[in-house]
């Protein structure tokens, strides 16, 4: 099948109208990726404030954390199956207005129950996020040209968790953490709104045959058949499936234990202060979404200079996690803050980098009417792994007063990642097995 070759030339006989779909598309979702990870990292940076209003334990904290991952992942399955069904304008639309509900309603918590129940919502309302990013850009550029748009798709997220600190301590000081939590949530209601009057699904879209070519170059061509529930079941049943689970949680883990506790990490381990930590934490977000756009140019030049599109991509993946294991096993040892902010940034630059590749993985090992699914049962189980981050890290804190053991811990699952993707993850999913 062509999608998982690299043989034919990439035809850039690209239409005006489709150079703005792909532009309008993608700042969408650049623009709600920011947005996704300003309201997850609202709740670290509020963490000794809310602890204090609410008398939290660092256990305690850790279950919200978790909540909302366990959430999130669980609710990655049906999310998947509905976008390969119904498509993103309706499902990451319903998705977008559902959360930032969600986020601004926790600004009026008064109980540490009423909290878990809106960060369930949470975490249920942003499961469409990812796999819909990776569909749109599946959707809406060729296979050979994908790599800096799902690139600049996924450093969305890292631009969110770098932004995110400065900006919401000047919310939090300026406003309190309750206002904060119904600021960025209005903010998200408005780019629901926009998402939904803007996108349009490529199966309802009416397309001229120099536009299909060009979209369809170098991959199967997109069909209308929806998936059926039958088909979507027997994905479990593919080891490579599998295998991108394993992996993928190597990325999770770590992305989540640096997103939920840095800024509880520069607090408590290296004594800075609230106002200090907003900046600091900023620094290696900022990392994380250069890694990513640094794969997205590196994969799109290794596809066109003829290398298969999944052996670059695994070995891209491979190379980062090994590489932000390493890194993370170096900030236990680090002397310095300086010391321990160079090494974490360079762990959230190579996993990213990883992970924006196992994304683009995605696309090329499963044919297009399965990549929201595929990309959603990855997400499911990898987020599943993800959800004991927050938890095991709040509970290391508690139990030995430092962060040390918590990070090698993450060092460890990192590396199993590399291992999973390098043995497991062989063949491309041409076609479920129904039978």
């Amino acid at each position: 099948m062509a999608v998982f070759t690299s043989a034919e030339p990439l035809a850039f006989t690209k239409t005006a109208r489709i150079k703005k779909i792909q532009t309008v598309s993608l700042l969408l979702l650049f623009i709600a990726g920011i947005i996704n990870f300003l309201d997850r990292g609202s709740l670290s940076i509020a963490n000794q404030a809310i602890r204090g209003d609410l008398g939290l334990s660092a256990t305690e904290f850790g279950v919200l954390l978790s909540a909302f991952s366990l959430s999130y992942g669980i609710s990655q399955l049906p999310s998947g199956l509905l976008l390969d069904r119904f498509g993103p304008r309706i499902v990451l639309g319903g998705g977008l207005l559902f959360w930032s509900a969600m986020q601004a309603l926790a600004g009026s918590v008064n109980s540490f129950s009423h909290f878990i129940m809106l960060r369930i919502g949470l975490g249920i309302g942003k499961a469409p996020f990812m796999p819909s990013g990776v569909k749109v850009i599946n959707d809406w550029f060729p296979a050979k040209a994908r790599g800096l748009p799902m690139g600049i798709f996924n450093s969305s997220t890292t631009f969110g968790q770098a932004f995110a600190p400065p900006i919401l301590v000047v919310l939090m000081l300026a406003f309190g953490w309750r206002m904060m939590f119904l600021i960025i949530g209005g903010a998200g209601v408005a780019i629901a709104l926009c998402w939904y009057a803007w996108y349009r699904n490529r199966e309802r879209f009416p397309l001229t045959a120099e536009e299909q070519s060009y979209l369809d170059s170098g991959a199967a061509p997109v069909t209308k058949t929806r998936l059926s529930f039958k088909e979507w079941g027997s994905l479990f049943k593919r080891r490579t499936v599998w295998g991108m689970i394993l992996g993928f949680s190597g990325v999770n883990y770590t992305g989540w234990l640096y997103l939920s506790w840095l800024p509880g990490y520069l607090q408590a381990e290296r004594g800075l202060s609230l106002a200090n930590t907003g900046w600091v934490a900023a620094i290696p977000f900022l990392f994380g979404s250069i890694g990513m756009l640094v794969n997205g140019t590196v994969a799109d030049r290794l596809a066109k200079k003829g290398y298969s599109l999944i052996a670059s991509r695994k070995a891209l993946i491979c190379f980062g996690l090994v590489c932000s294991a390493a890194c993370t096993l170096l900030v236990v040892q680090s002397t310095s803050t300086a010391m321990a902010v160079a090494f974490i940034s360079l762990a959230l630059f190579f996993v990213h980098f990883a992970g924006t590749s196992a994304w683009g993985l995605v696309q090329v090992m499963a044919p297009s009417r399965m990549v929201a699914s595929v990309s959603s049962i990855q997400n499911f189980g990898s987020f599943i792994c993800a959800s004991f981050a927050p938890v095991v890290t709040g509970w290391v804190v508690d139990t030995t007063h430092s962060f040390n053991l918590a990070l090698v811990v993450c060092s460890c699952v990192t590396f199993a990642g590399a291992l999973s993707y390098f043995f497991i993850v062989k063949d491309p999913i041409e076609q479920p097995v129904t039978a």
